[in-house]
């Protein structure tokens, strides 16, 4: 059997009112934020990478490395991810079997992370990472919910789904804690705090 056409999609759309200032623009490693999750998404040659943007849109073209990614720009991208996700279906290619969730305000999630995800998927329509403390992104979704993914609305509709869905969701187990996702100055100083023990180590 051939393997499926599967999709990643790096959700960087966010507005930012808490931070109140453009996340996906912020210092990390040698690059943004944004730019690094969307390197850690080019590192599982993934059949399709898309990203959705909306909140700073031509700042971010500017300024992050998107380098072999569809770009998806939602207009309502301030209704929550969701609104992202619809944009990202509709330019998303009709290949496509299986559709991984990224977050673009979580850097800490690394390349391997979304290879244990599909590899412990199954055949399960949804698949998501159980860490040592909660569940959390990445996400799997089959073809079969595309049209149920579509027609969610605000940023807690992916959650919402998976509660409807929660016989069919398999749970793959990630060794550590749910990696840090920033919405707020306290969460950007963590995570570089987290940062530097991981550069002076590599040093």
């Amino acid at each position: 059997m051939a393997e499926p056409f599967v999709a990643g999609l790096v959700l960087g759309a966010g507005d930012s009112t808490r931070l109140r200032r453009p996340k996906q623009l912020l210092a990390y490693g040698s690059g943004t934020l944004l730019g690094h999750v969307v390197a850690t998404a080019r590192e599982c040659r993934f059949d399709q990478l898309l990203v959705a943007i909306g909140g700073a849109a031509a700042e971010v073209r500017a300024g992050v490395d998107l380098a072999g990614a569809d770009i998806v720009q939602g207009e309502a991208h301030g209704e929550g991810c969701s609104s992202s996700i619809a944009a990202a279906l509709a330019a998303i290619d009709r290949r496509c079997e299986l559709l991984v969730l990224m977050l673009g305000d979580q850097p800490r999630v690394s390349a391997e992370t979304v290879a244990r995800l599909l590899a412990g998927r199954g055949e399960a329509p949804l698949a998501i990472c159980r860490y040592d403390d909660a569940r959390g992104h990445p996400i799997a979704f089959a073809r079969t919910l595309f049209g149920e993914l579509a027609a969610l609305h605000g940023d807690k509709g992916v959650w919402r789904l998976l509660d409807r869905r929660a016989n069919e969701v398999a749970e793959v187990a990630i060794p550590g804690p749910l990696p840090l996702d920033v919405d707020t100055e306290a969460d950007y100083a963590a995570l570089l705090s987290e940062q530097r023990p991981l550069a002076s180590r590599a040093a």
